[in-house]
């Protein structure tokens, strides 16, 4: 983490990458990436004649049920109030992870040599202006489904998790930040799949940084890592559950990465995320449980956000 407060305070443009758990960081300066591709908003390169939809091969229900009962229980008990639980599903893609790169059309892009790649809907921070921002998202519903923005909008159980999410994350901008507002709640983005169309629900938060922020940009990533709308409330104890009732490590999955241009920094969630394994691609992803949750919903939610956004 160091070394991204050294190239920052020096104006260094930079990419960085950070994993889930915080035990691997890459830092590499934009003119010296290598094997490594990352795209901020920009028109994908490749437009295929037919839009390919990966094969799964989910986790069985039953098997997802196992571990969502177990969440069900911590939250009974109040260890957690909020748990994103997560599942690899292998796939099958007769295209490649550059290729995959190449024509995902996603606002968030990284290819990390040929062993993931990320295309991702949920910016992390962004910092400009010595103001930081963060955009929660929690929130998904088939777009086909009669009224879907007024239900997903209405539903009692997607506002409670939304509300815990932007809670937690504004206070992770309260220790890194001042005058901690949400400036936008509950917004819709629309997201387009090879298969169908998918909105989900955002909100934006906003702080003020001191002037000196690039000097400390390592100690806050620090503090807000990891993620609270890939973890849960309270964030320390729910990460603990994680480690217990999943069945995968998710390494970069569900970490961050970004581009600082030399005065502002940019980052998202590596969510809807595809790493290659010696059995082939999974595809990792996954979604929000509360007390109120089905299971035989959240396991649908998971698998629609396997998708490829072409």
């Amino acid at each position: 983490m160091d070394r991204l407060s050294r190239l920052a305070s020096a104006g260094i443009p930079f990419l960085f990458i950070i994993s889930y758990d915080k035990s691997e960081v890459i830092v590499r300066p934009l003119d010296a990436l290598g094997n490594i591709r990352v795209a901020l908003h920009q028109t994908p390169a490749i437009k295929p004649e037919t839009p390919p939809a990966p094969k799964k091969q989910p986790v069985p229900f039953m098997k997802y049920k196992e571990a969502f009962d177990q969440v069900i229980e911590e939250i009974k008990a109040g260890n957690t109030y909020l748990l994103n639980l997560t599942f690899s599903t292998p796939i099958h893609c007769s295209h490649s992870l550059e290729e995959i790169f190449e024509m995902a059309n996603a606002p968030y892009k990284l290819l990390y040599k040929d062993r993931f790649v990320c295309f991702s809907p949920e910016p992390f921070i962004k910092i400009e202006n010595d103001v930081i921002s963060t955009y929660p998202m929690k929130g998904t519903i088939d777009a086909s489904i009669p009224d879907a923005e007024a239900k997903i909008l209405a539903n009692e159980k997607e506002m409670a998790e939304h509300v815990m999410v932007v809670d937690l994350l504004r206070n992770d901008l309260g220790i890194v930040g001042r005058e901690v507002r949400v400036e936008t709640f509950r917004y819709i983005d629309r997201i387009v799949t090879a298969d169908k169309t998918l909105l989900q629900v955002s909100s934006r938060i906003v702080a003020k940084l001191s002037p000196d922020w690039p000097a400390r940009l390592g100690e806050i990533l620090d503090e807000m890592l990891p993620a609270g709308s890939i973890t849960g409330t309270p964030k320390r104890r729910t990460c603990e559950i994680i480690e217990t009732v999943e069945s995968h490590k998710r390494g970069f999955f569900t970490g961050v990465f970004g581009v600082f241009d030399g005065k502002n920094l940019e980052s998202a969630v590596m969510i809807r995320f595809i790493e290659k394994t010696e059995k082939g691609l999974v595809y990792k992803s996954g979604g929000g449980i509360t007390i109120d949750s089905d299971a035989e919903a959240e396991y649908e939610e998971m698998l629609d956000k396997v998708y490829l956004p072409i």
